[in-house]
This record gives C-alpha cells, sequence and structure tokens, in this order.
C-alpha cells in the first residue's frame, strides 16, 4: 500500500449527474480505480441528477451550486433560485481561481474532464502543474455539433492525454480534422459491471402490457431516433402487428414527443415511462431491445442489453457493429424509419432467427474484461503524474 501522502491526487469534473452513459462510465472508475493509489474527487457544477448520491464512500464530492431537485416548490421562489444560480455559475466561469481558491482549496496531481462540455472547465484550471486528460465520446462530423466545434478542436491540444470511448470516434475525428495537432491518444471502451447489471435486473416490477415488448433505454434527445421509433410502431399496429414500446429515460425532447403520440393515438402502446434509477429490470423482462439512434460512439446500454442476453435491433452507429455480430447477436439496420419498421416486423414474426440470437447469446460474457479496462485506466494515469 502507498502512504497516504504518495497516493496520486486525482479531480474528475462534470456538469451533473443525471442518469447517462457518461456518468454511468464515471461511477465505473471511481468504484474501480484502485483506491490505495489514488485519492479522487469529484468536482459538479450542479448537485443534480438521479445518480448524484451514487458516489462510492472513498470519493470526495464537492459541487459548486445546489441542483434543481433541493429548489422550492414555489414557481416564484423557484425562478430566483433558478437566476441566483446562474450568476454564481457565472462568477465562477468568469473567476475560475476562485475554484481553486475558495472550493477545492487543494491542488490535484491529474484533472479529467468527462466530456467535451467539461474541457473548458479543466482547462480553466489555475492549477498549471496538474496533467489534463480529455474524454471524447462524438462524432465531430454530426451536424447538430457544428456549432461546438471550434471551441472543441481549440481545446484538444491543451490536454495533455485524449481518451475516446470507441475506435470510431478517435477515426472520424482524424479524418475530418488531419492536420489538428492532437495529443497523445488512447482509446478505452466503456466498462460493464455485469455481475452489477444481472443482480439488480432481479428486482421486481409490474409486468407489461400488451406484448410483445421492445424496450429502449436513453435520452429523449432528436438524435436517439424515438421519433422514428414511434412512427414505425404506429405503423407496425396499422398493418396488424400488436406489440408495444417501453421508452426509459427523460429529456428535451418529451414534450415533442408527447405531442407525436397523441396525434398518432399510441398513448397506450408507446409508453413514455421516464427515468429508472435501475432500468435493468426493463430490459430483462421485455421480450426485445432496440436502440434507434442517429448517432453513439460506445454506447453502454448495448453491453448492458447483451448481458441481459436480450435481441437486439439497433442502427449502425459509432463501435455498435463491433459490439454486435450482425445476424448472431443482433440485427443492425440504417437510421431510417422503413429499417426500423422491417427489423421490428422481422422480431415479431420470425421465431427461429430470434431464437438462434437468443442462443448466441448464452455465452457474451466473454465478451467483456473490465480489468484490462481499468488498467488502462490506471496506466495512463501514472505515467503522467511521473512527469
Amino acid at each position: 500500500m502507498l502512504p497516504e501522502q504518495k497516493k496520486i491526487k486525482i479531480l474528475f469534473r462534470h456538469r451533473s449527474m443525471e442518469m447517462g452513459g457518461v456518468e454511468k462510465v464515471m461511477l465505473s472508475l471511481l468504484n474501480n480505480l484502485d483506491k490505495e493509489k489514488f485519492d479522487m474527487t469529484v468536482l459538479l457544477s450542479l448537485n443534480q441528477g438521479e445518480l448524484r448520491n451514487e458516489f462510492p464512500h472513498h470519493v470526495r464530492k464537492i459541487y459548486l451550486a445546489e441542483g434543481k431537485e433541493d429548489f422550492s416548490k414555489n414557481y416564484l421562489l423557484q425562478k430566483f433560485q433558478l437566476f441566483k444560480r446562474t450568476r454564481k455559475l457565472e462568477k465562477f466561469r468568469n473567476s475560475p481561481e476562485i475554484i481553486d481558491k475558495e472550493i477545492l482549496k487543494e491542488n490535484y496531481d491529474i484533472e479529467i474532464a468527462m466530456t467535451y462540455n467539461d474541457f473548458e472547465s479543466v482547462l480553466q484550471s489555475t492549477n498549471k502543474n496538474s496533467k489534463k486528460i480529455g474524454w471524447f465520446h462524438s462524432e465531430i462530423d454530426l451536424p447538430k455539433l457544428q456549432p461546438l466545434v471550434p471551441k472543441i478542436l481549440g481545446h484538444f491540444p491543451q490536454f495533455d492525454h485524449m481518451v475516446y470511448c470507441s475506435e470510431k470516434i478517435m477515426q472520424i475525428m482524424h479524418r475530418t480534422y488531419p492536420n489538428l495537432r492532437y495529443p497523445p491518444e488512447s482509446v478505452i471502451i466503456n466498462a460493464v459491471p455485469v455481475d452489477e447489471i444481472r443482480k439488480k435486473s432481479e428486482e421486481k416490477i409490474p409486468d407489461f402490457k400488451n406484448r410483445p415488448v421492445f424496450v429502449s433505454v436513453g435520452r429523449l434527445h432528436t438524435r436517439k431516433g424515438y421519433h422514428k421509433l414511434m412512427d414505425a410502431h404506429h405503423r407496425l399496429l396499422k398493418d396488424g402487428f400488436e406489440h408495444s414500446v417501453v421508452i426509459i429515460g427523460d429529456g428535451e425532447e418529451l414534450t415533442n414527443l408527447l405531442s407525436q403520440q397523441k396525434k398518432l393515438g399510441v398513448e397506450e402502446t408507446f409508453i413514455l415511462a421516464g427515468n429508472k434509477m435501475n432500468p435493468y429490470p426493463y430490459i430483462r423482462n421485455a421480450d426485445f431491445f432496440i436502440l434507434p439512434s442517429e448517432s453513439e460512439a460506445w454506447p453502454l446500454v448495448i453491453s448492458e442489453a447483451l448481458i441481459l442476453q436480450k435481441p437486439i435491433i439497433a442502427t449502425r452507429v459509432g463501435d455498435v457493429d463491433l459490439m454486435i455480430e450482425n445476424g448472431k447477436t443482433g440485427h443492425l439496420i440504417r437510421y431510417e424509419t422503413s429499417e426500423i419498421y422491417e427489423a421490428m416486423k422481422k422480431f415479431l414474426t420470425d421465431k427461429t432467427f430470434v431464437q438462434n440470437i437468443k442462443e448466441n447469446l448464452i455465452y457474451i460474457d466473454k465478451q467483456f474484461d473490465n480489468q484490462k479496462i481499468f488498467d488502462a485506466v490506471e496506466e495512463i494515469i501514472i505515467n503522467l503524474a511521473k512527469k
């Protein structure tokens, strides 16, 4: 064991802890990096989200502002609290030295930005001796990302190391911007807590109505493709293929999806179930899993569905085609409503095809080697700390 003062001090920066893949990745690192080697702190901009109290006991959590969960229920007072919080965060953004001197009150060997949204806060740190690591999860050529790209490109060269969560994300980055001055880089896929997922999946939930059931878990965002999934679902019902769809998640697209749901008259069969602290029983108890996304990197939820041995329909985005063997451990499609329709129809009607997938998933555990992932992260941190 290393003496306390010899531990490498790591600071993770992140906005908040709403349920999501990045948040799960960070919690996985915090739970599995060697606590005898590393002294870990998380600095949240907002103490907000379903996972905000899920940090392991040996990790120090600090936050800059209260989350919405701590706001008053009174509408006017809530508005005032939100205004006050916005001003407070602006002060920290404009004077980052306040964070180091008054909030953290100590220096760190390593500072980590978990997404590109955290890049600026890490790079603005007044601790110039710390080594900076960035985590990148996004397809840089995605049209909706373009307004942010100039800032991201400016940040990249300032890091001491960049970690990509998938090989394809790194390839797209280099292909799109071959002349960017890149820091040292690594591809480290997301770790998956196999035993924990299986154990949590056994939690009892009310039985689904309107079998068979397709389930999906993800943020309600346009790039998740739930509007196309709903159109395909509606068409299948019209064509006589009875089933239901359950979406676990929340987000800014909820209002639009509720409107579409009402317009199509599928309120009883396309269920927007909201966030769940434990989504695994919903995956386990569904008949199929579906990921209709326009873009992804290395979607953790695909690994979770594989571990729970659920037949999967997924779009060919990010590294999904490395995670799923098409026709054997799942069914891969393009981001088109017609292909979503045809894939769901195949799952509903071709029992032999689905049964073959189920049989191929029996030994899927061999695909996951978490210790290799944690060892790779630890090696990057230790090597940087030596410099």
